[in-house]
């Protein structure tokens, strides 16, 4: 009889806790995406950190580039130009993120470096990288959500485009 009490507990506990989980799935799916914010550019990782950053400044600004519908950019004094922002090491390999700005908005984001040393971190990443590269553009600035399932990659992501951001606004 205590068996069938404690499984008929141990079932309803269960459904409890399944019905109050909370994703932030909904929140970071744009619902307005456009063909070129659809399929953000993803550099192939590059196997060495470089932990100082670079900047590059660009020659000539692209009004094409620049996401429509983007939210007011909180970041609007960015210098234009490259700006890599330093390795951050995580749990399961270094992440690095090179923003472009131009016309003081971010209009290129890119994961140089992110762990793909096995199958699991190549699925995870092929997921977590466009969505944190949308969130990015979206918002302009580094006040973006953690993709679910991938919280090591999301924060080391967003300690590089921080680094990254403070650079521009130097």
């Amino acid at each position: 009889m205590k068996k069938i009490v404690y499984g008929i507990l141990a079932t309803l506990s269960g459904l409890v806790l399944l019905f109050s989980y909370r994703t932030s799935l909904g929140e970071a799916v744009p619902t307005d995406v456009q063909p070129a914010q659809a399929a953000p550019s993803v550099a192939t990782p590059h196997s060495a950190a470089t932990p100082s950053a670079s900047t590059t400044p660009t020659a000539s600004a692209s009004a094409s580039a620049s996401p429509s519908g983007a939210a007011p950019a909180a970041t609007s004094g960015l210098t234009d130009g490259t700006f890599t922002g330093s390795a951050t090491n995580t749990r399961y390999g270094p992440v690095q993120v090179q923003i472009t700005v131009t016309g003081g908005k971010i209009v290129d984001v890119q994961a140089v470096e992110y762990p793909t040393d096995n199958s699991r971190d190549r699925q995870i990443n092929e997921r977590a990288i466009p969505q944190l590269v949308s969130e990015t553009l979206n918002a302009q600035s580094a006040d973006i959500h953690f993709v679910s399932g991938a919280t090591y990659t999301s924060q080391g992501y967003l300690d590089s485009l921080q680094s990254a951001i403070d650079q521009a606004n130097a």
